[in-house]
């Protein structure tokens, strides 16, 4: 990964009417580096990329893509490759045909053609289906070849918008690892999601976006670390769907209602407070299943983002 960014944004301001949607963003992301954009809804995520991509002229302040400005310079719109949240292929064609197909779109010279087409079908490991129709292939493979298809003219940037919708866990991680090939590639990766536990596995720094500004960035570990410190997550999975009063005792034990049966506190305490916790419910008539301890991660750090009353 080289120091020099291969996309700036300084300021960026956006206001749609009297609404503010952008305020005063900055952002680097660096040639080999992946960057996980991260926010709650209407945080100004989808505004920021269609400035980076050159969709629209920002209110105020610059993007600039290798130097140039995406908006104005086609130069720097085609070093910047874009895999949208929709699979974007024709289901009738062949994955080889889709990647053709694209190919000419995007310029790539008809005497390179086959030639990207078999590196982008080897960097997504989907070769394998190349002579398949797009139709019947599975979510995870669609999602691969939805970023085949934006890395055929060779890309400096790639933006990946919810790269993980529809797909399962197996297919998760083969798409997480063609991310990391590319990143290996000395491409620039930035991916926007909700998938924190994506994130936070791939992503070498994240951003996140509150209320149009930019509250917080840095590697997924060092602001945990920062955050939380020495404190742990303790998780409790209960057999039973508590009563009223059983959720006045997890409550009262600072435990908060993550999904289903599954609840959750942080504590400095860790191991030894989720034994006392385990023998205090118990006690209590409260026979959990499962109890387990485990670190923070950037869903805690995301809910304590979205908690605060003001951005930082």
């Amino acid at each position: 990964m080289t120091d020099r960014p291969i996309l700036n944004v300084w300021g960026a301001e956006h206001q749609y009417g009297s609404r503010k949607v952008l305020r005063g963003v900055d952002l680097a992301v660096r040639p080999g580096e992946i960057y996980a954009l991260l926010g709650p809804n209407g945080a100004g995520k989808s505004t920021l990329v269609g400035a980076i991509c050159g969709r629209f002229r920002l209110t105020t302040g610059e993007v600039a893509l290798d130097g140039h400005d995406p908006f104005k310079s086609p130069v720097a719109r085609a070093r910047l490759g874009l895999v949208p949240q929709e699979i974007a292929l024709y289901g009738h064609m062949t994955v080889r045909e889709n990647l053709q197909v694209f190919g000419r779109l995007s310029g790539v010279p008809r005497r390179e053609l086959a030639g990207m087409v078999t590196r982008a079908l080897q960097l997504t490991r989907t070769a394998d289906r190349e002579h398949v129709p797009v139709k019947h292939l599975s979510g995870g493979y669609r999602r691969r070849v939805n970023i085949a298809a934006a890395i055929l003219h060779r890309p400096q940037l790639l933006i990946l918008d919810e790269p993980t919708v529809g797909v399962d866990i197996d297919a998760r991680e083969a798409l997480d690892t063609v991310i990391r090939n590319l990143r290996d590639t000395g491409v620039a990766v930035l991916i926007v999601t909700h998938d924190l536990e994506q994130a936070g596995a791939l992503a070498d720094r994240v951003g996140f976006l509150k209320e149009g500004r930019k509250v917080l960035e840095g590697s997924p570990r060092g602001l945990i670390e920062q955050a939380f410190g020495q404190e742990m997550e303790i998780l409790v999975q209960m057999d039973l769907e508590p009563d009223m009063d059983g959720e006045s005792i997890l409550a009262a034990e600072g435990l908060e209602r993550r999904k289903g049966n599954l609840w959750a506190r942080l504590d400095a305490g860790g191991y030894n407070a989720a034994a006392q916790l385990d023998r205090r419910l118990r006690s209590l008539g409260m026979i959990p299943r499962e109890i387990r301890v485990r670190p923070p991660s950037l869903q805690n750090l995301f809910s304590l983002v979205a908690d605060w009353r003001r951005a930082a």
